[in-house]
């Protein structure tokens, strides 16, 4: 049984590795240019609970340079290091809290429709299945010891 858990972890790996992957990639010229990171941010502000308006206005926004390039960095890292099996916990839990701070940003995690939101809770939830369970998973680089 705990074979068929790891084959299902390591499928939700794959399908959450490409995911992350196109979503940096879709952004790739955020390296370039922040103010796409910087314009995005100000529109989600003018609809964001006071919360999240705080942080754009004191982290988000002046930030939007270094994060524009940490954010694609990562997205792009993260999908690959999942889709490769290699450091499966590591790959995830840096991947939820991008996803999470994103959310937050947006005023999402303050939303009941959160819950129904297809880039919400199905991306949380399996981020963190993989926060918890994707150790060692089978076909990745993980299980291999390099040396």
């Amino acid at each position: 049984m705990e074979r068929i858990g790891g084959a299902g972890l390591r499928v939700l790996s794959l399908a959450l590795g490409i995911f992350l992957f196109c979503q940096g990639f879709s952004k790739l010229g955020w390296f370039m240019d922040s103010g796409f990171l910087a314009a995005e941010l100000r529109g989600w502000r003018e609809f964001a609970p006071p919360v999240s308006q705080l942080y754009l206005d004191v982290v988000a926004i002046p930030g939007a340079p270094l994060f524009a390039r940490m954010v694609v960095s990562g997205e792009l890292l993260a999908g690959v290091a999942l889709v490769l099996g290699y450091r499966v916990r590591l790959a995830a839990s840096l991947a939820l809290v991008m996803v999470l701070n994103f959310h937050f940003a947006m005023g999402l995690l303050l939303e009941p429709a959160y819950l129904t939101n297809g880039d919400g809770l199905p991306v949380v939830g399996g981020l963190l299945g993989l926060v918890v369970g994707g150790k060692q998973l089978p076909f990745g680089l993980s299980r291999y010891q390099f040396t």
